[in-house]
């Protein structure tokens, strides 16, 4: 009896596209180190490194990988969702959307619920104790900021089912309606100077990243192993660079692909038309790397490893922070010096700084990795049908209150519980208790709406 990795590796069918497992936990691999270097920390907070030596921004072309995160995660929705339209009893079209949600949200959020009960609870121990002054502090807000991904992810789960019928019957046309629903956007905000229509971007510009993956789950990106199936990653691997390029250059759009802290226009909040370019660029990069990728992952052991990473990589994502200024509290506490960020000491202690980080991000991987494995489904019972008529309201209710939920975490963080500290989220203050009260009410709706049953 071999391990459950070796166990589950072994029973991969043939027909499963192992590549896209890959960038799954390559792009979040990316985010966590690209966290981790970006971090200043000295004694009197935490910093950007980018903002510190504004030479290292073009790094973000490369670091800066959530849009293939995005782009795999339509993929692996529309396959999802297809499968479940092919599987459903007769007369049950409702239920599909439910069950697609329950589905989705699952995995996504059990791991999500304890990230943020926990640090909840160890917030306000920390607080009622005196505490969440100096790197406590800064700690308590910064650690959700990540979920900010969560929430956009959410609403691409939620949008799925529509966006899908509009590719089956428009193709690459519902992607080039929402690229240029996000230029338009654009166009409006700088030459126009219209208020809050940049907001409009969080969805324009992930929506159609997240629209190339329906394009791929078709086979209309032309992925292949001859010659001319590569003509259409390189073009909008090509045009997307150049396209990102020139807006940059001549455009209003700041060079790196991160948020920066002071900067008066940010290409990631809200999304901008370089960031989909960006986008579009790195698809296409990854399509091209496909085939010595899929020969690669033949191998066993290397298989093996990627479906060991992609067992956790959602519980390492979201604690990774918590490990990363875990080790710079602990180099405060035994007094440890702290370089100034970018001096030759300082990039010195980086190797250091960055295997003890994932270090103590292993260990919080066993100890929450548990919550990442999806829950066994429910046996229905022999005259129970799927969800009932009235089911997918409930759930598109459920998604929105987690959607609004995570998102105002995400703002609002931690710090100032006892103060009830609050964020404006669509210029509506939330605070903390809120938010986590929000997305659990959510979840419960999902679920329930998922698990409704009628009787034949």
């Amino acid at each position: 009896m071999g391990s459950p990795v070796r166990v589950l590796a072994e029973a991969t069918p043939a027909t499963r596209d192992r590549y896209v497992d890959l960038l799954r936990v390559a792009s979040l691999a990316a985010v966590v180190l690209g966290h981790w270097l970006m971090a200043a920390v000295t004694p009197d907070g935490v910093g950007n490194l980018l903002a510190v030596v504004p030479a290292l921004q073009p790094l973000t072309w490369l670091l800066q990988v959530m849009p293939v995160f995005f782009f795999v995660g339509g993929f692996a929705h529309a396959l999802s969702y297809r499968s479940l339209l092919r599987k459903r009893p007769e007369g049950s079209t409702d239920s599909v959307y439910a069950a697609f949600l329950r589905a989705r949200l699952q995995r996504l959020l059990r791991p999500t619920m304890v990230f943020v009960l926990v640090w909840g609870a160890a917030a306000l121990l920390i607080q009622l104790l005196g505490g969440g002054g100096g790197l406590t502090g800064v700690t308590l807000r910064l650690v959700t900021q990540p979920l900010w991904f969560i929430g956009i992810y959410l609403a691409m789960v939620a949008f799925t089912p529509p966006l899908l019928r509009l590719h089956e019957r428009y193709g690459w046309g519902a992607f080039a309606g929402l690229a240029g629903a996000a230029a338009a956007v654009d166009v409006l905000r700088f030459a126009a100077g219209v208020p809050y229509v940049e907001f409009l971007n969080f969805a324009f510009v992930w929506l159609a990243v997240h629209q190339l993956g329906f394009l791929r789950a078709d086979g209309r990106l032309g992925v292949g192993p001859a010659l001319p199936a590569l003509r259409r990653p390189a073009l909008l691997a090509g045009g997307g660079l150049v396209g990102a390029v020139a807006l940059v250059a001549f455009g209003p759009y700041p060079l790196s692909m991160v948020g920066m802290p002071g900067e008066k226009v940010s290409n990631m909040a809200p999304p901008t038309l370089a960031l989909l370019c960006h986008g579009l660029w790195l698809v296409g990069a990854v399509e091209l790397l496909r085939a010595p990728a899929a020969r690669l992952l033949a191998r066993p052991r290397a298989w093996r490893t990627v479906v060991a990473a992609n067992g956790v990589a959602m519980t390492a994502f979201l604690w990774h922070l918590t490990a990363m200024l875990g080790v710079y509290g602990a180099m405060l506490a035994l007094d440890v010096p702290l370089p100034e960020p970018a001096t030759a000491a300082w990039w010195a202690q980086t190797p250091l700084r960055l295997a003890v980080a994932a270090a103590l991000t292993a260990v919080l991987v066993a100890a929450f990795r548990t919550f990442e494995r999806p829950a066994a489904p429910a046996t229905p019972p022999a005259t129970a049908t799927a969800p009932g008529t009235g089911s997918a309201p409930l759930a598109a209710l459920g998604a929105t209150l987690c959607l609004l939920g995570v998102l105002g975490l995400s703002m609002v963080g931690f710090a100032g519980l006892l103060e009830g500290r609050t964020a404006l989220l669509i210029a509506v203050p939330v605070s903390a208790p809120a938010a986590v009260a929000t997305t659990l009410c959510g979840w419960l709706l999902v679920e329930r709406a998922g698990r409704a049953r009628g009787a034949r």
